[in-house]
């Protein structure tokens, strides 16, 4: 960070005094982070805001007196600040946790259940920290215009009759991402190529996340399992903490699921997507790059231009976070930049029969 440059004031709040020490340690372990406060419930929360305005909160969502999903929704309504929520994500909360994304959420973070070494706890630190540089980047105010569009959304196309493609459409997200691309499908037709989709998310979100949008899309939306197949009118999603590749060709194309290493920190990353698209299906794709911290998508997505597919970044005023999109457009990766409104649009006109 440039010296000239202010710190990002964070707020920690967190029920637990053990946590709440160690997510405070993991900010104040970065010079370019300023921990402003700890609280241990909402009420003790809204006293420190009250007096010194935070970049970006940390919250968890079991807390006594007000839970943090309640105090997210007041929080937005009041005080639009970046928040990510860091929560021990168990079987029983994930729908509430996956709330939070709806609810204004920038992120969402596993708490550690085992730091075996202090190798262990300085990972944890970088990989909060990182996150937390990245949600203070975040456009709440535009996160906010989307979810109220989406609430106020309603659909009045009929189910078409599905055609059969040739090409297939890849999409890559990180922050922001849950509500983008709940934008996009919900405006889609049933009658569209066969979309594949990695959108950073912890494991067990995934399958949730694609239940909700298959109950509200005319699109068939599925959590990926190896060996789907791609076919027109569906959507794969990648399953959280497993990468998604394309195999096949453009006529028979399906994905296969794999264990292997985190790419660009992430497991499933958008560059493994984008890179197997790029590989096996060439200039018979659509690739774009939405919202979201970070790199990752954006080599994958050049790959993809130079395999002779169309390319899409969206642009900086719609996204929640202009980051993914930012370094595919400093690598020239697409060939045109939309906001996010134009983009269902363009594909309904690109596939229209």
């Amino acid at each position: 960070m440039n010296l000239h440059s202010k710190k990002i004031k964070v707020l920690v709040i967190d029920d637990s005094v053990i946590f709440r020490r160690l997510l405070a340690n993991a900010v104040e372990s970065d010079v370019d982070l300023e921990l402003i406060g700890t609280a241990s419930d909402a009420f003790k929360a809204v006293e420190i805001i009250e007096q010194v305005l935070p970049d970006v909160i940390t919250l968890d969502i079991e807390m006594p007196q007000m839970d943090g999903l309640t105090f997210l929704s007041k929080l937005m309504k009041q005080h639009p600040i970046p928040v990510i929520i860091v929560s021990s994500i168990t079987e029983g909360n994930r729908e509430i946790c996956l709330d939070a994304y709806h609810r204004g959420a920038i992120d969402i973070v596993n708490k550690p259940l085992k730091l075996k070494s202090n190798s262990n706890l300085y990972e944890f630190y970088a990989f909060l920290c990182d996150k937390i540089k990245g949600a203070s980047q975040a456009n709440v105010r535009q996160k906010q215009k989307l979810i109220f569009d989406l609430d106020n959304f309603r659909s009045e196309k009929a189910k078409p009759v599905v055609s059969t493609y040739d090409e297939i459409i890849a999409i890559g997200a990180s922050a922001g991402g849950t509500t983008a691309i709940e934008y996009i499908l919900r405006r889609l037709p049933k009658d569209m190529p066969g979309i594949v989709i990695t959108q950073h998310m912890p494991q067990g979100f995934t399958k949730l996340f694609a239940n909700r949008l298959n109950d509200i899309c005319e699109l068939e939306v599925l959590e990926a399992q190896d060996n789907d197949q791609v076919v027109s009118g569906r959507v794969l999603i990648a399953p959280g903490n497993k990468h998604m590749v394309v195999a096949g060709n453009p006529r028979q194309c399906r994905v296969n699921v794999l264990d292997t290493e985190p790419v660009n920190r992430h497991r499933p990353s958008v560059d493994v997507l984008f890179d197997s698209v790029a590989n096996s299906i060439k200039q018979k794709a659509v690739g774009i790059i939405l919202t979201g911290m970070g790199a990752d998508g954006a080599k994958g997505l050049l790959n993809m231009k130079n395999a002779g597919a169309y390319t899409v970044a969206q642009d900086k005023e719609s996204s929640v976070v202009y980051g993914m999109p930012y370094q595919a457009a400093l690598l020239n990766a697409q060939e045109k930049i939309l906001p996010l409104s134009e983009i269902p649009d363009f594909l309904i006109r690109r596939y229209k029969k």
